[in-house]
């Protein structure tokens, strides 16, 4: 029997990542420090690109104005302060060198909601200039001064630790512990216990003391709140209703360098190109987004209305990742503070109710302006909750308090 070789043709489809796909990925993503390194980074390696630096603007959050026109002093005291805010409000106080006060406006820009540190302090004195040692000893000062204890914490680990210091339970078992937080969670007590050389019992009372910490400091203040920085998008009020736009003072303006051919120029002009189509995505995912939140820019973020990412992806005809993608770490500035604009999107608490994300503003409202002395039962919570139509459950209002890190009534509760 003789064997015949064959020869079929097929075609096959497959996606390849490309460099210039994986480029524009990345532009996507970036908010606008981490495009002005990239294009820094890019125009440092090809002369065919120029970069125009913007005139610096005297550019400040608006939080300032906006509560100092609030007429109602009540309205003001209800409102939940924004993390970053309350951290600045403190290191004022302070009073630091100049060159330690720049070392703390970046580890404050560097606040996650949670109250941890999203960069390393190598990252942080790389790009200011400065030692490590110089941003370790700032960062320690901080640690040791701003209330609540946990805040700048870098790690879980760490943010548990200090607490367990300012409580006095800092122990060589405590320490123990927090060296080993995975077992924790996996609940390998017994196991910890052998490796710490120390009784089970003793592990376990260290972990009931540790549940009486907060994991998460900055949680308890307002979750749009974003870091003090130069914003990506603006959002004004004129005639015509809410307009958005990008903050062109934060980006740098990129052209082609006169001439023609050379290495690097179809490079150059690919990137310009990229640069262009990133901030056209951009402009039209934000005046989306703002067009269905015109309620909460109108009267902050207890108005926000459910909205999904793949809502916003089927209105725009784009794919629900890439509405991913430009969101991260973009912020807009808006007359009640500057947003994260991820943070605009909430899911309603259930089918014709409100926003989970209004919802838990609310709730943080409501619990700031009550009276210290009679504090308002999760039930009387929910009833206050639901009075705005949709009927919400105690136990919805028990899960947003826990995620809020507001205790229940009881330990509320303050004698007069």
């Amino acid at each position: 029997m003789k064997h015949r070789s064959r020869i079929t043709v097929q075609q096959t489809q497959r996606l390849t990542l490309t460099t210039t796909l994986a480029a524009s990925i990345r532009l996507l993503r970036a908010d606008a420090a981490g495009l002005n390194r990239y294009l820094e980074e890019q125009a440092a390696e090809n002369p065919n690109l120029i970069l125009t630096r913007p005139v610096p603007s005297d550019w400040t959050p608006r939080w300032r104005s906006a509560f100092g026109s609030i007429a109602d002093p009540a309205e003001t005291a209800a409102a939940t302060p924004s993390l970053i805010v309350h951290v600045r409000t403190q290191i004022e106080a302070q009073r630091l060198s100049a060159a330690d006060t720049r070392i703390a406006e970046a580890l404050v820009g560097a606040l996650e909601p949670s109250g941890w540190l999203a960069q390393s302090c190598e990252t942080i004195a790389r790009h200011l200039g400065v030692t490590q040692v110089d941003v370790n000893r700032v960062l320690a000062r901080l640690q040791a001064r701003i209330e609540p204890t946990g805040l700048f914490a870098r790690n879980l680990a760490e943010c548990l630790r200090l607490q367990a210091v300012e409580a006095g339970e800092l122990d060589a078992v405590m320490q123990a512990v927090l060296n080993r937080l995975q077992l924790v969670a996996q609940g390998e007590i017994d196991r910890l216990a052998r490796e710490a050389g120390v009784a089970s019992e003793e592990v376990r009372a260290r972990i009931g003391q540790l549940r009486s910490y907060d994991p998460k400091p900055g949680a308890k203040f307002e979750a749009l709140a974003a870091p003090i920085r130069e914003p990506d998008l603006i959002v004004e009020k004129g005639p015509n209703g809410w307009a958005v736009a990008l903050n062109r003072s934060a980006l740098p303006t990129v052209t082609l360098a006169p001439g023609r051919g050379g290495t690097g120029r179809a490079e150059a002009r690919a990137l310009v190109r990229m640069i262009e189509g990133r901030n056209a995505t951009l402009f039209a995912v934000a005046q989306e987004i703002l067009h269905r939140q015109t309620a909460a820019l109108d009267n902050g973020p207890g108005a926000l209305v459910p909205m999904t990412m793949a809502d916003v992806a089927e209105a725009l005809g784009l794919h629900e990742s890439t509405i991913s993608r430009v969101v991260a770490g973009t912020a807009v500035d808006t007359p009640h503070g500057t947003w994260w604009l991820r943070s605009l999107f909430s899911q309603a608490v259930q089918e014709g109710g409100p926003a989970a994300s209004a919802l838990r503003d609310r709730l943080a409202r409501l619990v700031a302006s009550e009276d210290p002395a009679a504090p308002l039962s999760d039930a009387r919570l929910a009833e206050e909750l639901s009075a705005g139509g949709a009927p919400i459950a105690r136990r919805t209002v028990a899960k947003y308090r826990a995620m809020l890190n507001l205790p229940p009534a009881h330990r509320r509760r303050q004698r007069r």
